[in-house]
């Protein structure tokens, strides 16, 4: 099972259907996990499954998606609501209190996935205003039976951002 993820759009539209059309053919899902700055009918966002971040105004989009999939439960949420530019133990809370074994976040801009205690967690940075590098990314994850590969992309060109790839077992 294949997973395309974006977060921290803010406000692009053109991007965020290019990098879901780049790969719309080898995924089973989209997920945004907040700040897109979009309506929840924007034509852009309607691909994504989408959360509520801190720029999104409104009360059309969600604060947290529990999706059950076959490969198993995934928690979406932006991630201000549980201090992720700090450290990701709410998250961790979060994850263990609905038995999720994948987490997606933003909020920080910062790219990044680790594997902790059979838990994948995946910030797939901004695909507008990174930080931590000038990369603007995405990120798909691949799940089979209990196995996890996350590959990086760079937004303007699909390029792989390899040194942020993570393989291992959840």
């Amino acid at each position: 099972m294949r997973f395309l993820v974006v977060s921290d759009s803010h406000g692009l539209t053109d991007e965020l259907s290019t990098i879901f059309t780049r790969h719309e053919t080898e995924i089973e899902d989209a997920f945004h996990c907040g700040d897109s700055q979009l309506a929840l009918v924007d034509e852009h966002l309607l691909p994504y499954r989408t959360v509520r971040g801190n720029c999104d105004f409104g009360g059309d989009l969600p604060l947290e998606r529990v999706e059950a999939t076959p490969e198993g439960t995934v928690l979406i949420v932006h991630g201000h609501h549980h201090d992720v530019k700090f450290d990701l133990n709410r998250l961790r809370y979060r994850a263990e209190e609905i038995g999720a074994n994948v987490v997606l976040y933003g909020h920080s801009h910062v790219a990044g996935a680790v594997i902790e205690d059979g838990v994948l967690y995946v910030n797939p940075g901004s695909i507008r205003m990174p930080r931590g590098r000038s990369d603007k990314t995405y990120a798909l994850i691949d799940l089979d039976a209990g196995q996890a590969a996350v590959r990086f992309y760079r937004s303007e060109d699909g390029t792989p951002v390899e040194d942020l790839d993570l393989s291992g077992q959840l």
